[in-house]
């Protein structure tokens, strides 16, 4: 089959670790019988400094013309100074907008091989396996802003609206997901301060009784911030709005103690997604080889299972980097001791290498 994917490799060591994740498509397709297209695009830090502006329309044309998005990183210190409607992360907002990707899944997986790395003591560690499923496109960051004049010195607002159809939308997903994974669905809200919330909550109920074989249960955020810490194998599927599905995913991440393990994906309507790795661009250790592309690499297995409709080739993706782990192989983020610490190349080759 032939595919056509817009590669966007972004700022710090964000194009080594797709090159490594190309490294391993490139394979699949070999192995696989599959061709795939690849379109290279700017946005972000390195698109400023070309063009003057984070997401050039053409990068936003030729992703509308490509099944999927992959994308490396954007940002870094070197463009700190510039307007907040100028800046790197824009590009993200943008994209995000531009091609109405509404669904963002971050799973949180502590990987066996690893499990020394979580970041909690007690428990059972090798339980966690959450999936959050934060809305994208609604919320305080799309809200109205802006700055005003007040008796007390100047204001400044930033307003959080929710729409019943951008919450169903989201909900539906979630739902979907926990259908193929544990039948749980945690919806995280403020309701008893905020009327969004409690818009969310209503709605996420409704919703709830078109899919009876999924327990659903409600939580406020600073609850479920605890409950991440106490006992995240509680979760299974979190489902949330925008500005707490960026806190709390970033909290389940860490809590694994690999963050340069963790891919995401954000979804529309039908399968078009962009894919991309949790962490950030990482300026000083870019162009060092010392990059881990593994989240990179599981953003592409990702893509390849909800978008490309490719399971058994995500499956080999997935399998591939289990058994580098198992074989030792760390790059510096996850090295202990007894392993063999290789740098972003080889850690590429390796995976590709098992992909069968």
């Amino acid at each position: 089959m032939n595919f056509r994917l817009a590669v966007i490799p972004g700022d710090g060591i964000g194009p080594e670790v797709v090159n490594q994740a190309l490294k391993v498509l490139d394979r699949v397709a070999s192995v696989y019988g599959h061709t795939f297209e690849k379109v290279n695009l700017l946005a972000g830090g390195c698109a400023i400094d070309e063009t003057g502006e984070p997401l050039p329309k053409v990068t936003v044309e030729e992703c509308l013309k490509s099944d999927a998005v992959l994308l490396g990183a954007v940002g870094g210190s070197k463009w700190d100074n510039l307007p907040g409607n100028k800046r790197p992360e824009q590009a993200l907002l943008g994209l995000r907008g531009q091609l109405k990707l509404y669904a963002n899944l971050r799973p949180a997986v502590v990987y066996e091989q690893l499990k020394d790395a979580c970041l909690l003591k007690a428990g059972n560690t090798s339980d966690i396996d959450i999936m959050v499923v934060r809305e994208l496109t609604g919320g305080i960051y799309f809200g109205e802003r802006g700055r005003r004049d007040s008796e007390m010195g100047q204001q400044a607002f930033d307003t959080e609206v929710y729409s019943t159809y951008e919450i169903e939308r989201i909900a539906r997903i979630a739902f979907d997901i926990a259908r193929k994974r544990k039948s749980r669905v945690t919806s995280v809200d403020k309701a008893n301060i905020l009327e969004s919330s409690r818009l969310w909550r209503e709605v996420v109920t409704q919703i709830s009784k078109d899919y009876p074989d999924v327990e659903l249960n409600h939580l406020y955020v600073d609850n479920a911030s605890m409950q991440l810490i106490k006992d995240p194998s509680q979760f299974d599927v979190i489902l949330t709005t925008n500005m707490f599905g960026d806190i709390l995913s970033d909290e389940a991440s860490m809590i694994t103690g690999s963050i340069g393990m963790l891919p995401s994906a954000s979804l529309g309507d039908g399968n078009f997604g962009l894919y991309e790795p949790v962490h950030g661009s990482a300026p000083d250790i870019a162009g060092q080889d010392k990059a881990n592309p593994l989240a990179t690499i599981l953003s592409a297995a990702m893509m390849l299972r909800y978008t490309l409709n490719l399971k058994k080739e995500a499956d080999a993706v997935e399998k591939a980097v289990n058994r580098v782990l198992e074989e030792g192989y760390r790059t510096g983020d996850i090295m202990s001791p007894g392993k063999t610490l290789v740098g972003t190349q080889k850690m590429g080759d390796m995976v590709a290498g098992f992909i069968e």
